[in-house]
């Protein structure tokens, strides 16, 4: 079979202060927030970055595009 030619696929989200401080000194559980949502491939084709909470930062920080 051929394989389908959706617009929308599905992407994962990863904190990005998170990952350049490696491991966080104030938290017993470490550990990288990372969501997963969807994008347009036509209407975005670079790399999505968007504004969203991450539980072991305590605050809202950018959330970049992960390769799977």
């Amino acid at each position: 079979m051929a394989k389908s030619k959706d617009v929308r696929i599905t992407v994962i989200l990863e904190c990005t202060s998170c990952v350049r401080n490696g491991v966080n000194v104030n938290k017993v559980s470490t550990g990288i927030s990372r969501y997963m949502t969807q994008k347009n491939q036509h209407n975005t084709p670079n790399r999505l970055e968007l504004r969203k909470f991450c539980p072991y930062c305590y605050k809202h920080t950018i959330h970049g595009e992960i390769k799977k």
